[in-house]
């Protein structure tokens, strides 16, 4: 499949509005799942028609919430065979999360969340944002192929590690898809950062990691891929990083590639799993990985 162009700057109006919109419906999921390391109990996950809960407890049934970026709606289904949805269309951050709370109501499904958004600027309660109301179907569209491709990608680079590595999933805080391996060892503690509470990023870094994923952008980047090692080892930013159009941050402090520089590629899958791949190899090799134990042995490095 082809991959389709996506400017930040052309739907960023329908991607903030957008990533506000996943947040309430990953705040339901946080409240009702139970823990799970490093945060992996409130993400999103791709599906075949969109972003998706998966099942989500409640007493004895269960009820998963799926964005449908084919029919433009937000189901709910539960357990016990029922189902209530609504179109996906222009309309305010306000009357989203309206909506889906007397969607959750008339299936008897109780739950509070917290209505701050997260890791966004100038953040405003869900029931008080009427700013955010764009939705471009066609640019959701074309970011749903791209999280499609991407989530394929990025699976077959999952499967070649057979240390403890994150599901492939979406996280709707910074909007972003992702994929985490971890060496097996404690890291230092994570300092503080402004966007994010300490206990949230301590439990997020709480081992040695090496964390790659898809970001369709925002405070002046266009789409990118990005790639980072915490802790970073020393000589990290100076490594020979695959493709050419790759670059280090020194800001950020992570490794980018422009989507559109893999969109235009001769093959953006073989330019994505070299970054993959690439920006793993240096995190583990100058992090002292015992990568023999948790590498799956004679894993070809290329797409057939």
């Amino acid at each position: 499949m082809q991959w389709p162009p996506l400017r930040y700057a052309e739907w960023s109006d329908t991607c903030e509005t957008l990533q506000l919109w996943t947040q309430v419906v990953g705040k339901i999921r946080m409240e009702k799942m139970p823990a799970i390391n490093h945060w992996w109990h409130v993400t999103l996950y791709v599906t075949s028609r969109g972003l998706g809960t998966s099942p989500i407890p409640d007493g004895s049934r269960t009820f998963d919430i799926d964005f449908d970026f084919i029919a433009h709606r937000l189901t709910i289904n539960t357990s016990d065979g029922k189902n209530r949805g609504f179109e996906l269309r222009p309309m305010t951050v306000a009357d989203f999360y309206r909506t889906i709370l007397d969607a959750l109501s008339a299936l008897n499904i109780a739950v509070k969340i917290n209505t701050m958004p997260c890791e966004v600027t100038n953040p405003i309660r869900f029931e008080e944002d009427v700013k955010h109301k764009a939705y471009d179907a066609d640019a959701v569209s074309r970011f749903f192929r791209i999280l499609v491709l991407c989530s394929e990608v990025m699976t077959r680079f999952r499967a070649r590690f057979i240390g403890k590595v994150s599901p492939v999933q979406f996280f709707w805080g910074g909007f972003d898809l992702a994929v985490t391996r971890f060496s097996g060892h404690r890291a230092p503690e994570h300092p503080s950062m402004m966007s994010l509470p300490d206990f949230v990023v301590r439990e997020a870094y709480s081992h040695e990691v090496s964390s790659a994923g898809f970001w369709p952008g925002g405070m002046g980047f266009d789409s990118v891929f990005y790639s980072y090692a915490y802790p970073e080892p020393p000589g990290y930013p100076k490594s020979a990083i695959r493709p050419r159009a790759a670059f280090y941050s020194e800001e950020m402090r992570e490794f980018f590639l422009p989507y559109e520089s893999v969109r235009t590629a001769a093959s953006p899958e073989n330019a994505l799993m070299e970054f993959l791949e690439s920006t793993y190899d240096a995190a583990a090799n100058l992090g002292q990985w015992p990568r023999i134990q948790l590498e799956r042995q004679g894993a070809s490095h290329g797409i057939a």
